[in-house]
């Protein structure tokens, strides 16, 4: 029996399974919305309901733009559940090393010597957390909190 698939397949799922979403509920949910609509602030809205804080993970990675998407994405959809039509991002950023390492080496079998060198290709995680809230028709849009660039004044 070969053995290959099963430990390829086993190795996909322990990646796959580290990804996900949590929520500590702050208000009631609303009717679920599509994720589409689900916009990001990055300030609270006035006049907005906080409906849930909620985390995300991206599954193992090498630290790729793709695992930053995830996680956004996981918090719209979570969002979308929860009936928020906004995320006030709090941020999304490294999650460090994972606990999870792929690995090439070489060994011994019966009389036979085979030698090799050990590859470990770091892997990490990407997170993101964000409270969602419920913006209602024509509440004022967020105060931009950048100061405005003036031209330098010529005299």
């Amino acid at each position: 029996m070969n053995l290959r698939p099963v430990l390829a397949a086993a190795l996909l799922l322990s990646l796959a399974a580290c990804a996900g979403t949590s929520k500590v509920m702050l208000s009631d949910a609303r009717p679920p919305v599509d994720p589409a609509t689900v916009r990001i602030y990055t300030a609270v809205p006035p006049g907005s309901i906080q409906i849930a804080q909620l985390d995300a993970k991206s599954a193992v990675g090498f630290g790729t733009q793709g695992q930053t998407d995830a996680v956004v994405r996981r918090l719209k959809n979570e969002a979308a559940k929860l009936g928020a039509n906004g995320i006030v991002l709090i941020g999304v950023g490294g999650g460090g090393r994972s606990p999870v390492g792929v690995s090439v080496g070489g060994g011994t079998y019966g009389g036979h010597v085979g030698g090799g060198i050990g590859i470990g290709i770091p892997t990490q995680q990407k997170q993101g957390a964000g409270v969602a809230i419920y913006v209602p028709p024509g509440a004022e849009p967020p105060v931009d909190d950048q100061p405005q660039v003036q031209p330098p004044r010529t005299e």
